[in-house]
């Protein structure tokens, strides 16, 4: 059974930093590329940022590029997203995904249909 935990949300203020932290167990993780996603109210969820499964390729969305870092340490499960320069706007729920397959294919990692296994989410509160 796979299962994907996140956990680091919280309250912080505008230009506040947080770390997020997915842990996977069920699968082999090194084997799957990982994605974030985040849902704020009233919207769809919408990417954020993914990654390969040897980290060595990074994809972002343009609202958080230049700000986030996604990163993955394979020896421990557990794939992160490093939030810095937070704004009101980010305030959301926070998912982590695991893709298909090791590496992506196209523009397919921001594409939701293509992660097959989702976490229960984590929240994120930025206040100005």
């Amino acid at each position: 059974q796979v299962q994907l935990v996140e956990s680091g949300g919280g309250l912080v203020q505008a230009g506040d930093s947080l770390r997020l932290s997915c842990a996977a167990s069920g699968r082999t993780f090194s084997k799957y590329a990982m994605g974030w996603f985040r849902q704020a109210p009233g919207k769809e969820r919408e990417f954020v940022a993914a990654i390969s499964w040897s980290g060595g390729s990074t994809y972002y969305a343009d609202s958080v590029k230049g700000r986030f870092t996604i990163s993955r340490d394979n020896a421990k499960n557990t794939v992160y997203l490093q939030m810095n320069s937070l704004e009101p706007e980010d305030t959301a729920v926070y998912y982590c995904a695991s893709y298909l397959l090791a590496s992506y294919s196209g523009d397919s990692y921001y594409r939701e249909s293509f992660y097959d296994y989702w976490g229960q989410g984590t929240q994120v509160t930025v206040s100005s």
